[in-house]
């Protein structure tokens, strides 16, 4: 793992392979989204992709190796501004992702704010807004009580500010504005999730409003996953050519 520092932000990650580039944005949510993560997903991109793509996996800022300041203005751009200024870093313009969980978020946002350096997009088992706002405040308190003693810097207003910034309004996938939704114009897989966590009905509602989306029921079953990986694979393979 390397380490790339821009002004007060640390943002640990490993840069592999040859390739079209491919930024992994793991599981775990705000606490865990880290590479090491992606080991106990059902479907491993950086096992499966290994030895085609020049892989890049992050750790998310504040997740027990990577870290930024707390400010009361951040929410879900800071995180696209941290995936943006690495992949800056190793000189990589256009990429592929591939995210799960908060992945799901990351990824909408990116489609967001850089839309022309996005060449298609995989999300599995994306997080969402369907009454089940309560869940992602009990995240997010549980998130601060693990880092809160690493920011001094960051008052009680301050986490306020942020929580309301990331899980305040009621957009489907958490990051853009539901209407954003329908404007995004790079290939998207969904694959759908099926908990609190991770809706089924986010996963379907965001494949049926993104007009280039692809949408995967069935997907991390041992039985499922050779074609989860055939469809993964030449999905990826499709946009990179």
């Amino acid at each position: 793992m390397e380490t790339f520092v821009e002004g007060d932000v640390r943002i640990v990650y490993e840069d592999s392979g040859t390739g079209p580039a491919v930024l992994c944005l793991a599981p775990g949510g705000l606490a865990a989204s880290r590479a090491e993560v992606w080991a106990r997903s059902p479907w491993n991109p950086l096992e499966r992709l290994a030895g085609s793509y020049r892989i890049v996996a992050m750790d998310q800022r504040n997740t027990g190796t990577s870290w930024a300041p707390i400010h009361s203005s951040d929410g879900w751009h800071s995180y696209a501004a941290d995936q943006l200024s690495l992949m800056d870093h190793l000189g990589i313009d256009r990429f592929a992702v591939v995210g799960m969980c908060i992945g799901g978020a990351f990824i909408a946002r990116l489609l967001a704010d850089a839309p022309d350096r996005v060449t298609a997009a995989v999300a599995m088992q994306p997080i969402g807004f369907d009454s089940n706002r309560d869940t992602f405040d009990r995240l997010f308190d549980d998130w601060k009580a693990g880092t809160q003693a690493g920011h001094p810097e960051a008052g009680e207003d301050t986490w306020r500010a942020l929580r309301e910034n990331l899980f305040g309004a009621d957009r489907l996938v958490w990051s853009v504005d539901d209407d954003q939704l329908g404007g995004f114009d790079r290939p998207l897989l969904v694959l759908a999730g099926n908990d609190e966590y991770h809706p089924f009905s986010v996963s379907r509602r965001l494949a049926e409003t993104v007009p280039t989306a692809t949408f995967v029921e069935h997907w991390k079953s041992p039985e499922d996953l050779p074609e989860t990986h055939r469809r993964i694979v030449e999905f990826l393979a499709e946009a990179a050519s």
